[in-house]
């Protein structure tokens, strides 16, 4: 049986792997010169089912509302002429009910546990070296009452068997020694010990290394421009360089999958949400983290990735412009030096910006399509470094026709058809 998986982040390469494994003949195809170079190629850094939760919260709205006129939000938003950010973007607030926000918020939970143990069994039978520490991660707040709500809030993830601990100053200076000499400007925070960190990038390119060992064939530098579709069946996919035929077919292009399905006969509202990040070179600084940290109060992700430190922040809704300016990323560096002051030289920085696949409910779109031959695995939205093993093994057992270990029902593309 014979694969080709559209896109070499770390979602169709991690279903490469458990394809390859599974005796499949596998062709992967990119437009990059090498796997990783989009959106998987400077995020967070965070392997974090404590951070599960679904943006689509009640609040949501009005946080992005007020960003149109103005205010400095986590999530904000551009008005847009594409209609198919109007069509994403009622679907994203008809799920921004707490009862919806409770459901999505737990699907991808359980999905974020499955896939940090899948995570875990591809680390222990290839090697791949990634950075990687599994030490857990700091949710810091700034003041008790938003540190008492956020307990609150993480009581759904806890009674589902989460791990977590609730720290005062003190005891984030404990764990953290770095937050000692400013743990009089914090509350405390919530220490999601199994939680853990690593290069997603080093990750993928790792394994897409691994994979070629294996007998993967990936065919960087090409685009895909059309799906061919006839009787019932993918029949080939046309990129820029001839045709591309495989038995079956996979869908993980991120942002631009909804582009390319137009032809599928399904629904799919992926649509870009965009996110910045900062890297910069630790140099000898003494000041480094050994725990990620998320600054709840300006929603910064701060991590450290062997000799650097990377810095993620915001959710802009601005269609499919990356651009980035250096004023872009003032919050970030602001909110990392009040944290940790001498832990990177911050005169170095190297910008990064990225579309983030997002669904309108949170989870992910796998499955089958309307094609016997034709699954996707796509719409990680910002999570796709926690999630890519669990939905590679599970795009591989649905293509296999195994029952998935667990239950994939809210992630299903059919949920939007």
């Amino acid at each position: 049986m014979h694969a080709v998986i559209m896109g070499a982040g770390i979602a169709g390469v991690t279903n490469a792997y458990f394809l390859a494994k599974a005796g499949f003949k596998v062709t992967v195809v990119d437009r990059q010169p090498e796997a990783a170079r989009e959106t998987s190629f400077a995020n967070a850094g965070m392997i974090a089912p404590g951070h599960s939760f679904t943006w689509n919260s009640p609040g949501a709205p009005m946080t992005l509302l007020k960003s149109l006129f103005g205010a400095k939000t986590a999530l904000r938003l551009k008005l847009s002429t594409d209609p198919r950010f109007y069509s994403w973007g009622l679907k994203f607030l008809r799920n921004c009910t707490a009862a919806r926000a409770h459901e999505k918020t737990l699907v991808k939970l359980s999905l974020n546990l499955y896939s940090q143990q899948q995570t875990h069994k591809v680390v222990a039978e290839t090697g791949v070296a990634y950075d990687g520490m599994r030490n857990g991660i700091l949710y810091l707040y700034r003041n008790a009452e938003m540190l008492e709500a956020g307990v609150a809030h993480m009581q759904m993830m806890r009674d589902r068997g989460l791990r977590i601990d609730v720290l005062d100053a003190e005891g984030c200076a404990r764990v953290e020694p770095t937050l000692a000499a400013v743990k009089r400007r914090i509350a405390g925070a919530i220490h999601c010990p199994d939680d853990e960190s690593g290069d997603a990038c080093k990750f993928t390119q790792g394994l897409a290394a691994a994979c070629q060992r294996m007998g993967v064939e990936f065919r960087y530098n090409t685009t895909v421009r059309e799906i061919i579709v006839g009787g019932g069946r993918v029949g080939g996919v046309v990129t820029d360089k001839g045709m591309v035929k495989g038995d079956t077919y996979v869908m993980s292009l991120g942002s631009y999958s909804s582009l390319l399905s137009k032809n599928l006969g399904v629904k799919l509202p992926v649509y870009p949400v965009k996110g910045y990040s900062l890297t910069l070179p630790i140099d000898g600084h003494n000041g480094a983290p050994s725990l990620p940290t998320v600054d709840e109060e300006n929603l910064v992700a701060i991590s450290r990735l062997g000799d650097r430190m990377r810095m993620t922040a915001i959710a802009e809704f601005s269609g499919y412009d990356n651009s980035n300016k250096p004023e872009d990323f003032a919050g970030m560096i602001a909110a990392a030096k009040d944290l940790y002051p001498d832990s990177c030289d911050f005169g170095k920085p190297n910008y990064w910006s990225c579309l983030r696949p997002m669904t309108p409910d949170g989870p992910p779109v796998v499955g089958r399509g309307k094609q016997k031959n034709m699954f996707f695995n796509t719409g990680h939205g910002h999570m796709g470094w926690t999630m890519a093993c669990g939905t590679g093994r599970i795009t591989a057992d649905l293509m296999q026709d195994k029952k998935p270990e667990i239950d994939v029902t809210g992630m299903l593309v059919d949920r939007f058809n």
